[in-house]
């Protein structure tokens, strides 16, 4: 890595304390890999991060929390961008490529309740928190009496918002609650059977300039193969149904050895129509796209809008 010795290697976060986290986290890993190099952390702020009064379909879906950090890389203001990988659309520029994905967190959704309910025993009419239209399908299939309200703010807002009783209960991604050593509040881990997660959920994507060659090599020590092929599958079945569709999707892939096992969700966002296709495979693509094809044929169409 002699090429980079010389070089100071700029990473981008957004500013939120999970965020933080996450990028301290793959600089740790990317020192413990290379003690020689020098890095450095640069904060930026997301459209995401700055309109929190909205839900993100209104402002523009996934893109709000990762447009800011793409153009920084583009204009080489930064070297790596360290993103949650759920919130990374699937068509990313040209010039731009995922160099490495992270050891995969838990891909699981929680509930948190003040009053320590679970998702069976909440009261008829609970408040539940969610401004995520994936969240609030599948629990409108298990819960229709449910009041979903909107929730948004980093995970300390959030949080405080159910523990403050405005909610009955609120769901959240499992690995940010773990990540920031606040799963004593945790009331229920759902399981995917009723909540399947985000397509990359759970897992860090480090993003950088396709061109950079220095950079690729220095992101291989940190890339996990077995979580790459998993999300790699459940992006391809976001993809092949239109990859930006504002409906409710879901995807979790899982593997042992070469083989990929992978289960897929699409529903209205009312929650009465729920296509779920299940497969096994080895190429990650082919697995994705498979299931994909599986859902339009059951429909899917109708429900992505």
């Amino acid at each position: 890595m002699k090429d980079l010795t010389t070089r100071m290697i700029t990473l981008g976060s957004r500013p939120s304390k999970l965020a933080r986290w996450q990028t301290e986290y793959i600089l740790s890993q990317l020192k413990l890999a290379w003690p020689d190099l020098s890095f450095r952390i640069v904060t930026l702020d997301t459209t995401g991060d700055k309109i929190i009064d909205r839900p993100l379909p209104e402002i523009g879906g996934k893109g709000v929390f990762t447009a800011e950090m793409e153009s920084a890389l583009l204009s080489r203001e930064i070297d790596l961008a360290v993103h949650s990988l759920k919130d990374l659309p699937v068509e990313i520029s040209e010039e731009l490529c995922i160099g490495a994905v992270g050891l995969r967190a838990s891909a699981q959704d929680v509930l948190i309740s003040a009053k320590g309910e679970t998702l069976k025993t909440l009261p008829m009419g609970a408040r539940l928190g969610t401004s995520s239209l994936r969240r609030e399908a599948q629990i409108k299939a298990t819960r229709p009496d449910f009041i979903i309200l909107p929730l948004r703010g980093n995970v300390d807002t959030r949080l405080r918002k159910a523990l403050e009783g405005e909610y009955d209960a609120i769901l959240l991604a499992a690995a940010g609650i773990e990540r920031l050593e606040l799963g004593t509040y945790v009331t229920e881990y759902l399981p995917y059977e009723v909540m399947l997660p985000a397509p990359g959920q759970g897992a860090l994507a480090i993003q950088c300039r396709s061109d950079d060659v220095e950079l690729l090599q220095l992101l291989r020590p940190i890339h996990d193969l077995p979580t790459y092929r998993a999300v790699t599958a459940e992006r391809a079945f976001l993809a092949a149904l239109g990859g930006g569709c504002s409906a409710p999707v879901a995807a979790y892939a899982s593997t042992d050895g070469a083989q990929i096992e992978m289960r897929g969700l699409v529903a209205s966002i009312d929650g009465r129509r729920v296509i779920r296709v299940a497969g096994i495979g080895e190429d990650p693509k082919k697995i994705g796209e498979l299931l994909a094809q599986k859902a339009l044929d059951q429909g899917a169409e109708e429900l992505l809008g």
